[in-house]
């Protein structure tokens, strides 16, 4: 006669062992809407705290200073779909 297998219990709440909940996304159709409503709500809000002016110093400064170069080259792969994985600032 088999061995029955032991009845599995759930873990307990707390528990360190517990497997980590998967949120599971729904697909939204083409283009992601909450995604989208995400970055116009950052945008806003920068917009708002007026700190548009210092964060476009910011970035000429950075585009002219040592990291430009790579600046540059993650734009044009971002341009061209590149995953941002894919860009030499995150690979390293």
């Amino acid at each position: 006669m088999p061995k029955s297998k032991p009845k599995r219990q759930p873990p307990k709440s707390g528990s360190h062992n517990a497997p980590a909940t998967r949120t599971r996304q729904e697909n939204e159709g083409e283009g992601n809407r909450t995604a989208a409503r995400n970055y116009d709500r950052a945008v806003a809000e920068t917009v708002k705290s007026g700190r548009v002016p210092e964060k476009a110093r910011e970035a000429v400064r950075a585009l002219d200073g040592p990291e430009g170069d790579e600046l540059r080259r993650a734009e044009a792969q971002a341009k061209r779909g590149k995953p941002a994985s894919e860009h030499s600032h995150f690979s390293k």
